[in-house]
């Protein structure tokens, strides 16, 4: 049996009162490799982990171009193969006009956006001219996420590739950082691919499903592009509905819509109901209450609404929808469809508690409404 008390460890590993020229130079090596070379190897851990993260981006990007290439393919039934056109549709860039004067920033934005819209919705049909707008609808849609993936792609590894080029750390911090956030966003929008070709509803089609609810039984009018309106009575008010026209996937253009009706008959309040990005720690489907445009974009849209309500005196109440971008983009839950009702029942109280009888209510509802129907 071996006596630990009297071993003498000193010896077996070459402590000693005397310096031990080896063990001086074990521990000084390390000292001088990190600062010489210090950074240099944080730029090949960090660019280790980075590079697994741009190969699965462009798994995403090239998941999402075969998806839309065969599903241009199989519905649409083009003349001639689509592939050459549908690359050339993925690296379109749309060029934002000069805003060193902001004044009349907005009305530029807009015409340069929906002239871009206007321009993809033609070529998209050019494939198959017969194809039905539910259809084409869809395709759009699948072009934009495969844009969007193709955009990320380029821009994460534009970074990188610099970075790398330039052996510089400190550059690829900002990457590594966004890195997670980015990588998220990614997953979300390649797991929307397959919702949006089967036309199933997504988180972010409650507002619209609220609204288009309450809009059965009524009459429908097409009151601006792919938007549509009625009206019904509700206690002794007067309650115009408004949504993008379903089930194809669209959103619509409201602030057009919001500007004919007012221009018809001005509402004493106007209601939104829409999805929300919820913070990190909060629950998802929870709903919350507020003032001001709740809709999403570039800001085309809530700029239009925010002046005609500004210039009629109008308040602007909201309700919100809490999920995660995951959510809002792939197959609606359950959690959050059954909140429909609740917030039906959230509208009727702030009709209450903000309107008289006789007045009128303009609610609207905001997000994709891809599966709901009105």
């Amino acid at each position: 049996m071996v006596n630990f008390t009297n071993f003498d460890f000193d010896q077996l590993f070459g402590f000693s009162d005397d310096s031990n020229p080896l063990l001086m130079l074990i521990w000084i090596l390390p000292i001088i490799l990190f600062v010489f070379y210090g950074q240099r190897i944080q730029l090949l851990v960090t660019s280790g982990e980075i590079k697994k993260g741009i190969k699965k981006l462009d798994g995403y990007r090239t998941e999402a171009r075969t998806e839309l290439i065969d599903y241009v393919k199989k519905n649409m039934n083009p003349k001639e193969d689509p592939t050459k056109k549908i690359d050339r549709f993925l690296d379109y860039f749309t060029i934002m006009p000069v805003d060193m004067d902001p004044n009349g920033i907005v009305e530029k934005v807009r015409h340069i956006v929906r002239a871009r819209e206007d321009y993809s919705r033609n070529h998209v049909k050019s494939l198959s001219p017969e194809t039905d707008e539910i259809e084409l609808s869809k395709v759009i849609t699948l072009l934009e996420i495969a844009t969007s993936l193709h955009m990320i792609y380029k821009i994460i590894n534009h970074m990188y590739l610099t970075a790398k080029k330039q052996n510089n750390y400190p550059l690829i911090l900002p990457l590594q950082m966004i890195l997670p956030f980015i990588m998220e966003e990614a997953e979300a929008i390649t797991k929307a691919i397959p919702v949006f070709k089967l036309g199933q509803p997504v988180g972010d089609g409650i507002g619209p499903m609220v609204v288009g609810k309450m809009m059965q039984n009524t009459k429908k009018e097409l009151v601006a592009f792919q938007t549509v309106v009625s009206e019904k009575e509700y206690d002794g008010r007067k309650l115009v509905l408004l949504k993008p026209e379903g089930p194809g996937s669209t959103v619509g253009r409201p602030g057009d819509a919001v500007e004919t009706i007012i221009a018809k008959n001005k509402p004493d309040i106007i209601i939104m109901v829409d999805a929300a990005l919820k913070m990190e720690g909060e629950d998802s489907a929870i709903t919350a209450q507020g003032f001001g445009v709740a809709i999403g974009g570039i800001g085309i849209e809530r700029f239009q609404i925010e002046d005609i309500a500004t210039k009629n005196n109008i308040p602007i109440f909201a309700i919100v929808i809490k999920q995660s971008i995951k959510e809002a983009i792939t197959l609606m839950t359950k959690e959050i469809a059954n909140q429909a009702e609740n917030v039906r029942s959230q509208v009727h109280e702030m009709i209450h508690e903000n309107t008289k009888t006789g007045q009128s209510v303009l609610l609207i509802g905001v997000g994709n409404t891809i599966g709901i129907s009105q």
